[in-house]
């Protein structure tokens, strides 16, 4: 597999329209994220969607639904809550972001009795040849390229051991468990430890709160078993805002969120508030946590991607069935894709791959990679989108 779009976003891209439509929309897209709890970027792209589009309740375009926090003992209602949006006549796309366990047969349901609609999963967690079934297009984070990118950014800000933290359901996952894998051996290539942590899962009897409670406390004896120059990464949102609390205060290194963004465990753990102003406007945002973070004595020790991964997929692929709809846009054209996104991010650089399975060494259309450079708080960019990944690393499976 090889990069094969990096696209600069000049300064003058589109940005968000001032208001919702005035007129009927023609046709209806359909948005379905996790509640602010478990993950809040995907619901906040929404949001934005509905402030440019409308609301269908008032004659826009946008149909916004939440899925149950506990997708995995609620995924029948999980199932129903997206099968529900077809119900619309005039729905023409869905976006599921993110594509929980159940979103595949949710698809299903829907291409049986709604072929006509567009059916988009956004960091989709079922393996990429079930999803791809179903969905007429996936995208995720590239965690192929990053299971190297994170390792090397991780060397570059001084770090000389990684620490992987997850738990089995997502080590089940294709792209998680290959990512490991692939980060264990570039940390191996670059003369870093690997060492791997499990963390209770937050959709298990614990939830959220114990999920979190269990970082708090982990955190300093893991600091003082690998040493103060350990580099932290963990694969849920949840996990995220204790573990960047405990770095600020203790020490070691973060490069970036699992699902990366300003606003993905920075606000909580380092007590930020954001004004209503600030909402929705990412350098603001950005500005406002690099301060934050610069102040609890993170600088040059933490980052993240300087807009959100999962606001701008929400927003992104709801732009890009939009396009397709009214035919400016092509489904099997990644520049469409990656201008979609790109309609969010103003100057951020991105990197777009398609997933290439590590056996067969081919490439699956339906479903999209990217990744956009990693911006270290009090330093800048480290160019990660610049790196030409090893091909070997395309090769290795979980």
């Amino acid at each position: 597999m090889k990069k094969i779009i990096m696209l600069m976003v000049c300064a003058c891209a589109l940005m968000l329209a001032a208001g919702p439509a005035l007129a009927e929309a023609p046709f209806h897209i359909g948005v379905a994220t996790s509640t602010v709890s478990q993950s809040e970027d995907e619901l906040r792209g929404a949001e934005a969607l509905i402030k440019e589009y409308g609301d269908v309740a008032d004659g826009g375009y946008i149909k916004h639904v939440t899925y149950p926090d506990n997708f995995m003992s609620e995924m029948e209602t999980t199932i129903s809550v997206i099968v529900g949006l077809a119900d619309d006549p005039k729905m023409k796309v869905i976006v599921v972001n993110q594509g929980v366990p159940g979103t595949t047969e949710a698809f299903r349901r829907v291409a049986e009795k709604r072929p006509d609609i567009l059916l988009f999963a956004g960091e989709a967690h079922e393996d990429p040849g079930v999803i791809a079934q179903a969905a007429t297009l996936a995208v995720n984070a590239d965690n192929i390229n990053r299971g190297y990118t994170i390792p090397y950014g991780a060397k570059e800000m001084g770090a000389d051991t990684f620490v992987h933290i997850s738990f089995p359901r997502h080590m089940s996952y294709e792209t998680l468990g290959r990512r490991r894998a692939i980060m264990e051996h570039a940390c191996n290539d670059l003369g870093i430890k690997f060492h791997a942590e499990t963390a209770p899962d937050p959709t298990s009897d614990v939830g959220v709160a114990g999920a979190q409670q269990f970082i708090l406390e982990k955190v300093p004896a893991w600091l003082e078993k690998y040493g103060p120059n350990t580099a932290f990464f963990c694969t849920n949102d949840a996990h995220t805002e204790p573990l960047l609390k405990k770095i600020a205060e203790l020490g070691g290194y973060f490069v970036e969120a699992d699902l990366p963004s300003p606003t993905m465990g920075y606000p909580g753990a380092l007590g930020i508030e954001f004004t209503d102003a600030e909402k929705g406007n990412w350098p603001a945002l950005m500005k406002k946590v690099e301060e934050a973070v610069i102040a609890a004595g993170g600088k040059d020790r933490m980052g993240t991607w300087s807009f959100s991964y999962g606001y701008t997929t929400t927003a992104g692929l709801a732009e890009f069935g939009k396009r397709i709809v009214e035919g400016t846009a092509k489904l099997d054209n990644p520049r469409d894709l990656i201008a979609s996104y790109s309609k969010y991010t103003p100057n951020a650089n991105w990197n777009m791959a398609y997933y290439t399975d590590a056996g067969t060494g081919v490439a699956n259309k339906k479903f999209a990679l990217v990744y956009q450079d990693t911006y270290v708080f009090g330093k800048g960019y480290l160019g990660v989108t610049e790196i030409e990944v090893p091909e070997k690393y395309y090769m290795i499976s979980k």
